[in-house]
């Protein structure tokens, strides 16, 4: 099934690139859709389900959707708002975003790049699935602070520029499943790899990456130990194995009395075993994300390995993975230019592509 369905996909991107472009000068929607069915060098394919499948008019609508401030309670803040293009679709000028009531939340923001090949989502693996997890800050007092289904529905029937756009899209009304299935599908192109490593690694370009990402990469393997969370597979890489993991930060930071705490994935699961573990995060266009860590406390990457090369916290919880590296100021240097290597090539393009839709800009 799944290869027939890539098969059909290949087809109607074939079938989209001779088509006349939907808008402007260039075919922004089919230059989507074809990253979604031919995934950059060093991801592997996508496995979609029928229901999940793209096309040019969701992802139009997904797009548009992702750039509406409209789609706030207070008509201000857009998914772009904490998801930035220019800044790697996230937020790099501050440790955690501000929310829908002028305080700042909690958690940083995580990049969307290449966010389709997560298997579950948010820091704290809330929600199962892309389109699910749009819901979550659509309707959180201190995100997007929607009080109801009912009226943002209404508020988007409104509005003159969304007539029929459900319709074309899905055949149907809209509906608040439908707003996350669109987003989804959006998302879902915001593929960027063929890095230096890649190209490398995966492309047999014996020149693509700097000598001192080589050594980077030989402790990123060996004596960092960083494969155990990061891993690195023959064909393409994801550098995350999908797991949470108590990083020790989250004691080293514990709030002053009276002051809510972040539990983690505790606070999904209630499991005891989950006390303060966030979801690994993958590495791929680490240098473009910073501050890091989920509470952006760390404002380098040199900041992040020496945390860990100093064995993390005190935190009893603490992962037993973590522990102290004895890497030396010039080794931490070489790992710092490996994660360098991990920039994509093609983020242009992907916020070219953002900017094509007008609306929220």
């Amino acid at each position: 099934m799944v290869t027939f369905l890539r098969d059909a996909l290949a087809t109607l991107v074939m079938l989209a690139f001779s088509a006349a472009p939907l808008a402007g000068d260039r075919d922004w929607n089919a230059q989507a859709l074809n990253r979604i069915v031919n995934p950059p060098l060093g991801l592997p394919s996508l496995a979609l389900s029928d229901q999940d499948a793209p096309d040019l008019e969701k992802i139009a609508l997904g797009r548009k959707l992702f750039f509406d401030p409209r789609l706030s309670g207070s008509a201000r803040i857009a998914c772009a708002s904490c998801h930035v293009p220019e800044q790697a679709f996230t937020q790099t000028d501050r440790p955690t975003p501000r929310g829908s009531d002028g305080k700042d939340l909690r958690r940083n923001a995580p990049s969307l790049l290449n966010v389709a090949f997560e298997e579950l989502l948010m820091r704290d693996g809330e929600a199962p699935s892309l389109q699910s997890q749009v819901l979550v800050p659509l309707f959180d007092l201190h995100e997007m602070a929607n009080p109801t289904f009912k009226g943002l529905i209404s508020r988007l029937e409104r509005l003159p520029d969304y007539q029929d756009r459900f319709e074309k899209a899905f055949g149907a009304p809209i509906s608040v499943p439908l707003i996350g299935r669109a987003i989804a599908n959006y998302e879902r192109s915001l593929l960027c790899a063929r890095s230096p490593f890649d190209r490398w690694r995966f492309g047999g370009e014996s020149g693509a990456m700097a000598a001192r990402a080589h050594k980077g990469f030989r402790l990123f393997a060996g004596k960092a130990g960083c494969l155990a969370c990061h891993p690195v597979g023959a064909e393409a890489a994801l550098f995350t194995d999908h797991g949470f993991h108590n990083t020790g930060l989250g004691f080293r930071h514990l709030p002053a009395a009276g002051i809510l705490q972040d539990f983690g994935r505790q606070e999904v699961t209630h499991e005891a075993g989950d006390l303060r573990k966030f979801k690994t995060p993958s590495l791929r266009n680490v240098a473009r994300t910073a501050p890091y860590m989920h509470n952006g406390s760390l404002k380098s990457l040199a900041d992040v390995v020496r945390y860990y090369n100093g064995g993390g916290s005190s935190d009893p919880a603490q992962d037993a993975l973590i522990h102290p590296l004895g890497l030396s100021e010039e080794e931490i240097g070489d790992l710092v230019a490996f994660l360098e290597s991990l920039n994509c090539d093609g983020i242009e393009a992907l916020i070219d592509d953002s900017r094509s839709e007008t609306t929220g800009h």
